[in-house]
């Protein structure tokens, strides 16, 4: 369900610095501007109705509807549909709490309004969901967008910064090949789909931790999840073709880099370090699976 989401994902950050190229105007307001303010929940408010009414229209159309249904999928995907879920609520909480941040708006309204900005409209595409005999509503799902909003908050609340980032990254795999239609067909497709080439990480900032250390302040430590050898949600039905594959999970160490810590005196570079934060840097990483330990030079 991650192909759903990314369009909104991307369409909120890029509002903070696709109007202007001053430092002016990207730069936080001390107090409440209200123009600004009302600019950013009438955009949040219609990018989201946009999205909801286009997704009903064009995707949904294209599958039976049924009476509003709950499944328990929970167990599918080696639970890998969940650490998107987690990711997305973190990464849409995180840019709305920072709209209204620009905004001027206080803290709390920031984590109250913005933060939550993740849950609230997973949490409406999952009553879609609900009523889509392709799938169903699923607590599973709504749980994984209440950790991803409050890892958020909570770190605003215990640190008042994002000392833990969750992040993601994607390689190709064999298995869109095999199986098109469930992980996808193009290139684009599978980046959102196959959850065989996905990697979700918690990316530590080590500085933060330790404040008066010489550590350099853009190196985080990375602690990832993946799963290998899906082809469907569940597990998969033995024939000629399938049964040589095994499904398993993989856990990954590696070094990230933090881009938000990077000097510079550019507000629109700052902001475009800041989407782009959410990719995990290609570095070193160690793999520990049901399969062994595992080195890669370089890992996505």
């Amino acid at each position: 369900m991650l192909l759903k989401y990314i369009a909104f994902l991307v369409l909120l950050p890029v509002f903070s610095f696709s109007q202007s190229k001053l430092n002016a105007f990207l730069t936080p307001s001390d107090t409440l501007n209200v123009p600004r303010r009302n600019a950013v929940i009438i955009s949040e408010a219609s990018i989201s109705a946009i999205t909801l009414v286009g997704l009903n229209q064009l995707w949904y159309s294209d599958y039976d509807q049924s009476k509003f249904h709950t499944i328990n999928d929970n167990s599918e995907w080696l639970q890998m549909d969940k650490f998107g879920h987690v990711f997305t609520s973190y990464q849409l909480g995180k840019h709305g709490a920072q709209l209204l941040n620009w905004s001027g708006a206080e803290k709390k309204n920031q984590l109250l309004y913005g933060a939550t900005l993740g849950f609230t409209f997973l949490t409406a595409v999952e009553v879609l969901d609900g009523y889509s005999k392709e799938w169903g509503f699923s607590w599973g799902d709504v749980l994984a967008n209440g950790v991803g909003t409050g890892l958020y908050i909570g770190q605003e609340l215990l640190w008042n910064e994002q000392r833990i980032a969750i992040k993601y990254s994607f390689h190709d795999t064999k298995f869109a090949q095999v199986n098109p239609n469930k992980l996808g067909e193009t290139y684009m497709e599978q980046i959102l789909k196959d959850y065989n080439g996905q990697t979700y990480w918690l990316s530590f900032n080590l500085h933060s931790f330790f404040k008066n250390s010489k550590v350099p302040k853009w190196l985080n430590i990375a602690v990832g999840y993946g799963a290998d050898g899906m082809l469907y949600g569940s597990k998969d039905i033995d024939n000629q073709v399938l049964t040589s594959i095994e499904r398993y999970r993989q856990f990954f160490l590696s070094f990230d880099v933090n881009l938000n810590n990077i000097r510079t005196n550019s507000r629109l570079l700052r902001s475009i370090f800041d989407i782009f934060n959410m990719i995990k840097i290609p570095f070193p990483t160690l793999e520990i699976s049901k399969k062994g330990a595992v080195f890669h030079l370089f890992y996505n």
